[in-house]
């Protein structure tokens, strides 16, 4: 099966693609000559997710799945959110973002956190939402040089080391981002 996954960030879509396996032929933005920069202007990671896979659908007639991410920082009232990759700027820096969100926590006992992914899929016609969410902890420095985002600094409830410390595997058995795909998965699968 063939699916247009409505992003050009490289990383998500190693992931997405190692997690889908042979099954799925998954084309990214760039191969089917997509450049614009889907604008994500909603208020929620549904909306956003929504937005890019509907204008996919919408001007490219693909089936298609989006997906939107946020780290959501408890002492941060939920903070970065929705914003998570633009935090420090329209620039979508990892290292500036990761520092923001360090100095916003300085000093704060409480450091819980959780990841989420909600990934739309457009699929003959129909809309569905697939959600994963990883409770954690954000941590006092970087740990770790795999991943990326905020991933140096989460540790996810019941791990001994950060996101950054495991491979793409270890990941993408008990990330947000895994288990939203688990999920699209068995519903492909059982198409």
């Amino acid at each position: 099966m063939k699916l247009i996954f409505a992003s050009n960030n490289k990383n998500k879509i190693k992931e997405i693609k190692n997690q889908l396996g042979d099954d799925f032929e998954v084309l990214s933005l760039e191969d089917i000559g997509c450049n614009v920069d889907i604008p994500e202007t909603a208020d929620t990671i549904e909306g956003n997710a929504l937005l890019k896979a509907d204008f996919i659908k919408r001007h490219y007639g693909f089936d298609c799945f989006a997906d939107d991410s946020g780290l959501e920082v408890d002492a941060l009232d939920g903070a970065p959110g929705v914003y998570s990759a633009r935090y420090a700027g329209e620039d979508k820096n990892d290292e500036a973002n990761i520092d923001k969100l360090l100095d916003a926590l300085e000093g704060e006992t409480n450091r819980k956190a959780n990841f989420k992914t909600v990934i739309a899929l457009h699929l003959h016609g129909e809309q569905h939402l697939f959600t994963g969410i990883v409770d954690g902890e954000i941590l006092e420095k970087r740990q770790g040089v795999n991943g990326f985002g905020y991933d140096p600094v989460f540790k996810a409830d019941g791990m001994t080391v950060s996101f950054a410390e495991i491979d793409i595997n270890q990941k993408n058995a008990v990330s947000h981002r895994g288990k939203a795909v688990k999920q699209l998965v068995a519903f492909l699968q059982s198409k």
